[in-house]
Formats: C-alpha cells, structure tokens, sequence
C-alpha cells in the first residue's frame, strides 16, 4: 500500500470512528508505530487530523474538507440506501440538477435507464460516468476545478446554475441541526447549493443519519427550505416532529 494510499484509510477511519489509536494502525497498515506517527504528523499539517498522545482525533477545524476520494468511501452502504430512494422520485423526462457530492453521483448509478433527462451538474465524476450516455441533455456548469474535489466552483458556476429552472435538485451538506439548518464546510460549496436549490422545484437533502445534530463551519439554508430530505435511517421522533413542523417531506 502506497503512503498516500495508507493515510487516506487512516482518514476514513477518523471520519467514522472520530480517533485512531497508533498501535492499532500499525497492526492493521503492517508498518511500524514511527511510519504511523508520521502519517500523523502530515494530517496533522494538512488540518485533516489532530494528533494526540497515542494516536488522533477528528480535526476541529470546520472549514477543512476530506479528499474525494475519502469521502466517497466514507459510509458508503448508507449512501447507496439513500442514492436508490432518490432515483425512485425522478422519472422519465424530468430536468434535475446534482451536485458534486458522492451521493449524487450514487444516484446517477439507478436512473441510466430513465428517458429524456436533462442533467446539469457541477461534478466532474458525473460528467466522465455519463459521458457515453445517449438521449439525455447533459450540461456542465463550468466553473473552476477545486482542489482536492471532483468538483466545479466559483462565480462562474453559480451564474450558470442560476440561468435554469428543473424539476429537481439533489443536494447533500455536512450536517443538519434545528437550530443552525444545513451546513457545510466551506463557503464556496454553500454558495453552490444555494444555487442549486433555488434553481429547482423540488429541493431533495440528502444526508445519511450520522450528520444529523451537526454543524459544520458555514449555514447553507434553512430546514423549512428543504421539501424532502432523504436518509437511510428512522430518525428520532424528535427530528420527525421538527420536520413535520417545518412542512419537510421525510423519506427514509
């Protein structure tokens, strides 16, 4: 396993378990406790990890994102759950805007054999996944690639999300909470999905159950602005409540 391969694993686990202990890496990576250590230290650099005495913990600094290619196999069987009850709600000659998460990307996997779909989206993954796909109306947003992603920001994107109207928007964030809304990590992606929902019908969140009762470093929009949100899980009556109240389609 290559470096770059080993701390994008340790990532991952960070994501999900929210620490790593050293001893533990070492034995699952077949390296030595000081090759860890050293993975550590970069992470540590890179603001994607907070080292600790014996291992480290989730970096607190909300406005850093994960790689790509970590965060799509961050939770991937419950994005797959939530990826397939969206494709449920797009049918046949329906116009829909997808960001650049992994879970948009998921969907795009269920909906191949829809007719007459007009597709725009900001992610570079999806553009490449359906670039032999015939009879469909696919639109890029231009835009500026960031880095790190598979995605296109910037005011050019915006401006070009904001020259459409669909039926549909599919947006994921970081975390959702009664009181802050919909976050993400950084400002750019929230002006994006800003963009995105106000161009759309139907706004659809789709966020998996570990995201809920969390904030991330900057507000999206606002819980009554969502129509539905899609997740893989039953949330607590709580959550079912506050939607109802809120007038937010829960589908789960």
């Amino acid at each position: 396993m290559l470096a770059i391969e080993r701390r994008n694993a340790i990532l991952a686990k960070l994501a999900t378990d929210g620490k790593v202990i050293v001893s533990d890496l070492s034995t699952e990576f077949n390296v030595t406790e000081e090759t860890i250590r050293r993975d550590l230290e970069k992470l540590d650099k890179e603001g994607l990890a907070k080292k600790t005495y014996g291992g480290a913990i989730v970096s607190e600094t909300h406005g850093t994102d994960l790689p790509f290619n970590v965060r799509k196999r961050m939770n991937a069987s419950l994005k797959e759950s939530i990826a397939q009850k969206i494709a449920d709600l797009i049918g046949d000659g329906d116009s829909l805007i997808l960001d650049a998460s992994t879970t948009a990307i998921g969907v795009t996997k269920y909906i191949k054999n829809r007719e007459n779909l007009t597709l725009l989206t900001n992610s570079v993954e999806i553009l490449l996944d359906l670039a032999d796909k015939s009879g469909w109306n696919i639109i890029s947003t231009g835009g500026r690639l960031k880095n790190g992603s598979l995605a296109l920001v910037g005011a050019p994107a915006e401006k070009m999300i904001r020259s459409y109207h669909v039926h549909i928007a599919v947006c994921s964030s970081k975390g959702i909470d009664m009181n802050m809304g919909v976050s993400d990590s950084n400002e750019e992606d929230a002006r994006i999905k800003e963009a995105i929902f106000a161009a759309a019908d139907r706004k659809i969140l789709a966020i998996d159950s570990t995201k809920f009762n969390r904030r991330s470093f900057v507000k999206v929009f606002s819980v009554s602005d969502i129509d539905t949100v899609v997740t893989d899980a039953k949330p607590s009556d709580e959550w079912i409540e506050f939607f109802e109240k809120n007038q937010v389609e829960l589908i789960y």
